[in-house]
């Protein structure tokens, strides 16, 4: 039994780049569909159900003190990839239909608990709470709302799985449906030509940062670090309002609006940010599942079953909304992927429809890690009404 702070979180480091260094040389179907990072919940989680991490007082402070840094830190360096101007130009109809994509999940995530709610677990709303950040932002986002709203460890386990189970096939969908665009596209009478433009737009315009070395790479990590701490003595001291808006929740606000800020400066078009803030989201996730029990795991097909429901929720209104603003299947799909997968996912949508169209993917996603873990505040104040 780990009793040490320090020996707790090298640990837990070798554990997570154990996994990492797997999933790339082994890569494959397996991965695929079971990423890493999950991975490294279950591996964790499991290691503090069988006894290996103990509670000990220099254990849950190492726990505590570099998760409260990494969080915002993390945060802050994947909202450098955010240029606003950039996706302004997106197009007042592509921005709507990506609002319309993140309240209608709000909008299943409601339903689905009300009539689910008493089949689940106590605390089962702050999970769902966390669910919907990642699902209108990305799993950092989940991560951050996690520590906001104090989920249960074992109930953020239920989340967790849903994540990846429902996430998936939810992908698998919108994949199938990417030949069906002609036909939908007639049933809603959807207007194309402006695709059309952007794109032209976009391969004329196409830039690329990929070189990046240990300047870059230590340059961000102090900066991550730095901003982070600062935020959290700021947030300290601001007032606290209601439940959710908290001492954590300032500092969020703070290394984001940070982020946002240098995003437009040179230091966002700099390479190397998204992979330290990579680093940061393993460990921040296997120090979350080393607080994890999987005793109540029975209760996962609930789980699987309403994610499902709120999936089913959300589709219908896009089809509804599409249906009746004549909105194409490329706009839908990428939006809703830029919400439910995030950076991960939503360009290679894109890149199913034209390969020139990734960028915008890319654009839509981090606006969703922009806006992802206000998402998931508002379902915390709808939720925790039922």
């Amino acid at each position: 039994m780990i009793q040490d702070g320090v020996m707790f979180v090298c640990f837990l480091l070798a554990f997570t780049a154990l996994i990492a260094v797997v999933e790339k040389k082994i890569g494959g179907k397996f991965f695929k569909y079971v990423p890493g990072i999950v991975l490294i919940y279950i591996g964790a989680a499991l290691m503090k159900t069988f006894g290996v991490f103990s509670d000990s007082e220099s254990v849950e402070s190492a726990y505590s003190t570099i998760r409260g840094l990494l969080l915002p830190a993390m945060l802050m360096l994947m909202l450098l990839q955010c240029d606003m101007r950039k996706i302004i130009r997106l197009g007042p109809k592509m921005l709507l239909t990506f609002f319309a994509a993140s309240f209608s999940i709000i909008g299943g995530f409601t339903l689905t608990y009300v009539l689910m709610n008493g089949f689940y677990a106590e605390g089962t709303w702050k999970a769902f709470s966390a669910l919907s950040a990642s699902w209108t932002g990305g799993s950092a986002n989940m991560v951050i709302l996690q520590g906001i709203l104090d989920v249960p460890e074992n109930i953020f386990g239920y989340a967790l799985i849903m994540d990846t189970v429902n996430y998936s096939i939810w992908v698998m969908f919108l994949f199938w449906l990417v030949p069906l665009a002609g036909k939908f596209n007639i049933w809603t009478k959807a207007d194309t030509s402006f695709i059309d433009q952007m794109t032209s737009e976009l391969e004329a315009g196409e830039t690329a940062k990929t070189e990046f070395g240990f300047v870059e790479l230590i340059g961000f990590l102090a900066l991550a670090l730095i901003v982070s701490a600062g935020a959290t003595k700021i947030g300290e001291k601001l007032p606290v309002l209601g439940a959710a808006v908290n001492g954590t929740t300032w500092t969020i606000i703070i290394a984001s609006t940070v982020g946002l800020i240098l995003a437009v400066t040179k230091v966002g078009r700099i390479a190397g940010s998204m992979e330290i803030s990579k680093i940061m989201l393993y460990i921040v996730i296997g120090l979350i599942a080393s607080h994890a029990d999987f005793s109540q795991l029975f209760q996962a097909p609930v789980y699987i079953i309403s994610g499902f429901m709120i999936l089913f929720f959300h589709g219908l209104i896009m089809v509804i909304l599409a249906k009746i603003f004549k909105l194409d299947l490329f706009t839908m799909g990428v939006a809703s992927l830029a919400n439910i997968g995030g950076v991960a996912s939503a360009p290679i949508l894109a890149g199913a429809f034209n390969r020139s169209l990734i960028p915008v993917g890319i654009l839509m996603a981090v606006l969703g890690s922009l806006l992802g873990t206000y998402f998931g505040i508002l379902t915390s104040y709808i939720l925790s009404s039922f």
